[in-house]
């Protein structure tokens, strides 16, 4: 290649790699910068993407130096017709896949004639065309891995493929059981932890669906347990405030539900969660915010939700009794507990020292491994009944 092409290659490249303030960095942001590169480069009108389906070229990226011209995306013509302007300058090439498939073609044309283009012109789009389809290749990768992830989620929303476990929370001054936190449970292949389902799941817009069913599946469980223990259920920010979330508590005995917002997740207007819940709250509904300790979020949970639980996490439980830290930070969180009216639930606990040095702090309640696993509803069930003393 020569020097110049070399420059220009080099200039073009540093184009493409730096996006416009307040542009993404996306591979559709990254496609389009590379038609408005070849195109400004070669000095033509019109730079498009063009893919093949049923015997037509289906137009489905453009950058052109007009407004409006006489092709759009989504335009379709039969692949045999010429779409440059028969007076004009064209250059188009193949894009062709790794597999061998032709996608498409990848091409340039201008108005009006340019007899200073040469091979070294159709050259530089070939460059630019395989730039172009390694980006469209990884966007057909990225598309095919969504739609397995929704194949995924819909086969576990339309299956019985989901189910909960319940793991004990006891009240340490009295040594009661007072509730269980409900935790859902996937069997539908890949094996995975039930966090990365439902960020799978927010992935292709199905988040609040799978939500919703955890949720009702662990109500469910109120008509079995006694009815001096409550349920805690897990919820987004983003389901809290949705429409339909209200009609997944009503009709439930709302005051024996917890409701657990965790630490990691981003709350962007405190004020539309709070009101959301208010009407909640007033039946009985009680807040916990989760995992506070593991991140800043969840003080800033604590500030604007005013929570009835805080719900510790086992980052600070674990080792509290020889960690003097942890223990100093567990015992201010005891004070901001006792001046707010909130109580503090220690997860994670998992030996008897460190169950011992939380009672000696005054913290409210516990729940770890040391106590009671997650466990079947069934076998819940029966711990409520012959539950052990602490």
């Amino acid at each position: 290649m020569s020097t110049s092409c070399n420059t220009a290659m080099n200039r073009i490249a540093d184009y493409l790699s730096t996006p416009n303030p307040g542009e993404s960095n996306s591979l559709e942001q990254q496609l389009q910068r590379t038609l408005r590169a070849i195109r400004t480069h070669l000095g033509m009108d019109v730079s498009f993407v063009s893919k093949l389906k049923d015997g037509r070229r289906l137009i489905n990226r453009i950058d052109a130096s007009y407004s409006s011209g006489p092709m759009i995306v989504d335009a379709s013509c039969p692949m045999d017709a010429d779409i440059a302007p028969s007076s004009g300058a064209h250059i188009s090439v193949p894009i062709r896949l790794s597999d061998g498939t032709i996608y498409g073609t990848f091409s340039c044309f201008s108005n009006s004639a340019d007899p200073s283009m040469t091979e070294r012109d159709a050259t530089m789009l070939r460059v630019f065309a395989d730039i172009a389809t390694e980006m469209i290749a990884a966007d057909i990768e990225g598309r095919q891995l969504l739609t397995a992830i929704e194949n995924r989620i819909q086969d576990v929303l339309n299956g019985n493929l989901i189910s909960m476990v319940y793991q004990p929370i006891h009240r340490v001054p009295d040594n009661r059981l007072v509730g269980f936190e409900s935790l859902a449970r996937f069997s539908s292949p890949p094996l995975r932890s039930p966090d990365q389902w439902f960020n799978d799941a927010t992935q292709v817009g199905l988040d609040l669906q799978l939500e919703y069913r955890a949720i009702q599946l662990a109500l469910e469980s109120l008509h079995i347990l006694p009815p001096n223990v409550f349920v805690a259920v897990n919820a987004s920010p983003k389901a809290i405030i949705d429409e339909g979330f209200k009609e997944q508590l009503l009709g439930w005995p709302i005051d024996r539900i917890v409701l657990e917002v965790t630490e990691h997740s981003i709350i962007d207007t405190y004020s539309q969660v709070a009101s959301a819940i208010e009407p909640l709250r007033s039946l009985g509904l009680r807040l916990a915010i989760d995992d506070v300790g593991a991140g800043y979020s969840s003080f800033r949970h604590i500030l604007n939700l005013e929570p009835n639980l805080i719900k510790i996490d086992m980052s600070i439980t674990r080792n509290i009794h020889s960690d003097s830290s942890r223990r100093a930070l567990a015992s201010a969180l005891v004070k901001f507990s006792m001046e707010t009216g909130s109580v503090l639930v220690a997860e994670g606990v998992e030996s008897a020292e460190e169950l011992a040095v939380l009672r000696n702090l005054g913290i409210d309640y516990v729940q770890g491994y040391y106590l009671a696993h997650p466990m079947p509803l069934s076998q819940a069930t029966d711990y409520a009944q012959h539950s052990r003393r602490l």
